[in-house]
This record gives structure tokens, sequence and C-alpha cells, in this order.
């Protein structure tokens, strides 16, 4: 077995020898190593198969993060170029982040935002230069040994984004982040942290692509978002993972009084994806919604939804999925709502629809739904059907073929995600949907 595989606890302070981090961080890695050891799959969801000790954990592609993209080594540049990432950047970003492997190789950010005392980096940038501000929010909001994955993330983190937003400061334009995985058995665990503090506005977007290898890969990333009084943080994610990897990734934000958090969460790709994007509601009248989609084809499950935890009174969730299944895919809605005692005159609406284009594909709903008084709200509503058999006669009669017909109908059942997404995106999103069947 070549040694770039495989996990141990020699590998796990090499990497942390050569990132030169403080001890701490590095006994840390070697506690959630060790939790990582003893703790079993989840004992839900789609079954994992996955062989760790042939699996790349760290691969290291550039020394240094560079803030021009000439700088930045051909092919990699290319890969970049090619997704649009460089192009976006110009048009329509404040700034940019861009992930290869285990590194970040590319970062800028607008004077104007630093001026404003905004902080973009990569998380590892974050802990070497931000240490107080690191240390105050890391492993706080998703603890390492909360699943094998946090677990997993925990001792072999590496990259991922770290954002501050101080008091009372709008970012009017999105920061984004870039993910790609191309190595054959790679493995990439970034960390995501953002914290935006009372009174501030964000909009953070990521997107994900990998190559093909026949061989499975893995991703298991870790976000935690902290979202202060009168605050709101949108996060929109576009995932089109090669469908040898495995998606396995732990989302959650915690809102304060009259925060708001707003996931749109799109899952395109992946061999197995099990992501549930989770708020939860500490202050009064702080409201969590999630919008997604979940597109399975031949050789895919979409485990995916959301989870919302009310805990303070007042406070209001929205869950809207679209699933999509096809080829014999299988997409799932899991998700949880808990209306705790305290969260008196709290409302939560969750809507799940799929749709399911064969009769070899397949779809469940698979909600947990709890309310522990008597003065809050729940409604759930879920529907599973085939594409409208009048619909598609009618846009056929109209003189579309019926592969131009069905693409125009699921592009509809999916509005209510696309209209949440920058112009950009959602062409792209049509783009890869027309590809997909």
């Amino acid at each position: 077995m070549s040694k770039e595989l495989g996990l141990d606890e020699n590998k796990i302070i090499e990497i942390s020898k050569q990132k030169h981090e403080p001890k701490w961080m590095t006994e840390f890695r070697l506690k959630s190593y060790q939790a990582f050891r003893t703790i079993s799959n989840p004992n839900f969801g789609p079954e994992l198969k996955i062989d760790f000790d042939k699996i790349n954990y760290y691969k290291k592609v550039t020394d240094k993060v560079e803030s021009n993209w000439n700088n930045v080594a051909c092919q990699v540049k290319d890969t970049f170029e090619k997704v649009g990432l460089i192009d976006a950047e110009k048009k329509y970003l404040n700034g940019v982040g861009a992930q290869y492997e285990s590194e970040v190789v590319y970062h800028s950010m607008i004077k104007e935002l630093e001026e404003k005392g905004v902080i973009f980096c990569s998380t590892d940038d974050a802990l070497k230069n931000h240490p107080e501000l690191f240390k105050k929010y890391f492993n706080h909001l998703v603890k390492y040994d909360e699943n094998k994955y946090t677990a997993l993330n925990g001792a072999v983190w590496s990259g991922g984004t770290f954002i501050y937003v101080p008091k009372g400061v709008t970012i009017d334009r999105p920061l984004q982040s870039y993910f790609r995985l191309n190595t054959k058995n790679m493995g990439q665990f970034e960390r995501t942290l953002i914290i935006v503090d009372d009174d501030s506005h964000i909009h953070y977007m990521e997107g994900c692509t990998a190559v093909y290898h026949t061989s499975s890969s893995l991703h298991a990333a870790v976000v935690e978002i902290y979202v202060g009084k009168n605050a709101s943080c949108r996060y929109t994610t576009i995932q089109n993972w090669a469908n040898n990897i495995y998606n396995l990734v732990t989302k959650r934000a915690i809102v304060e009084e009259n925060g708001t958090m707003e996931w749109i969460d799109g899952n395109i790709g992946s061999k197995t994806n099990m992501k549930y994007p989770s708020c939860i509601l500490k202050g009064k009248n702080a409201s969590g919604n999630c919008i997604s989609v979940a597109v399975a084809s031949k050789d895919q499950i979409q485990d995916a939804g959301a989870k919302m935890i009310h805990l303070a009174p007042n406070t209001t969730s929205n869950i809207i999925s679209k699933s999509i299944a096809a080829n014999g895919g299988i997409s799932n809605y899991r998700g949880t709502v808990k209306i705790a005692k305290e969260a008196i005159n709290s409302k939560s609406i969750i809507k799940c629809d799929t749709i399911i284009l064969d009769n070899k594909s397949k779809s469940d709903t698979i909600p947990k739904n709890i309310v522990e008084n008597s003065s809050s709200y729940l409604e759930h509503e879920a529907t599973v059907s085939k594409l409208d058999e009048e619909k598609l006669f009618y846009l056929m009669s109209r003189g579309l073929d019926e592969e131009k017909a069905k693409e125009l109908l699921i592009i509809g059942f999916i509005d209510e995600f696309r209209e949440n997404l920058p112009m950009e995106y959602a062409v792209e999103l049509n783009a890869l949907l027309k590809n997909y069947f």
C-alpha cells in the first residue's frame, strides 16, 4: 500500500507539523483521531462502505496562498477558470477562496471590506493570524466527537473558510469559496467557520466539483456558523461532486435574537450524500430557513434534509425540500424539527416534494417532528409523484420534443430553489440538470 494512503497518529502529527500548528491543535487532532477509531458509522441512512486505509488524507499542492491568479500553477488556475470561478470573481463577488485538494491555493477580498474589519481567509490562516478569535468559536457548535465523520474532520481538517463580519457591517455582494478534488483516492476535510456579529449581514457561497475515478473518495467537512442579534447569513451551496465521492458533511448554525439563517442547498452529485443543514434558534424571534434540491441518478443515493431546533419563544422555521430520482437513483428527505417547551408561540412549516422519473428509482420521506408546548404550530406536507403527463402532452403538442418538455417541467419543479440563486448560478444549475438525465 502507498505511504500516502491510510491514517495513524504519526501521520496526524506530521500534518500538524507541516502546518506549523500550536501544541493545542496537535493534541486536538490526536484526541479526535481516537474518537474516530471508536465511533461507529451512523445507525441510520445509507450503508457506508468506506475503506479508510485507501484514502489519501492530506495532499499539499503549494506552499503559499496566492492573491493573484497569475501566480497560481497553470493546471490549478485552468481548473478554476473552466468552472467559471475567475470570471465570477470579476463580475459579482466581493471575495473568493479556492481550495485544491487539501489546501487553499488562492484567496482575495476587496479592500473596502478589509477597511471595515471583515476577516475572510482560509481557516488555517485564521488559526495562525487570529488565534484568540479562532479558539473562541472553533469546535464549540459542532463537537469533534458528535459522529464518526466530525471526529475524522477534527483529526485531519485542512483548508476551508474563516469569515468574521464585525457589528453593523453589511456585505452587499457574496463571498465565495470553491473546493476541488482531483486526485484518485483523495479525501478532503475542510473546516468552515463563519461569525456574523450583531446587526451584520452576509451571503456566502460555495461550489464543489471533483474528477471522476473508479475508486471511492471521501469529502467530510464541518461548518459552524454563529449569527448574532438582528444579523443574517445566507449560505448557498451547489454541490456537483463526481459519483465516486462519499459526501458526509455536518453543517450547523446557532441564531441569536431576531437573527436569520438561510441554507440554500443544492445536491446534484456524489455517490452517497448525507447532509442535513441545521439551525439552533436560540434567541427570541430567531428564524431558520432551508431550501434544498437533491438529484439522484444511477448508482447515487441522496439522503438529505434539514434540522431546526427551536429553543426560544416566537421562533420560526421553514423547510422546502425538492427531490428528483431518475435512472434507479435514490433520493430521500430526512429531517428533524423540535420545538422545545420554552419555545412558546413558535411556528414551523415543512414541505417535501419528490418527482420520480422511472420505475427503478426510489424516494422516502423520513421526518422527525416534536412539539413540546401547546401554543406552537407545526405543519408538514409531503408529495411524491411522477411528471405530470397532461403537462408533458401539452408541451409536446406545442412543438417541443419529449426530452425538452421533461427538462422544462423539472426546472419548473425546482423553481423555488432556483429563484434564490444569483442569475449565473441559476443558469449553471439548469445546465447541470440538462446533462443529468
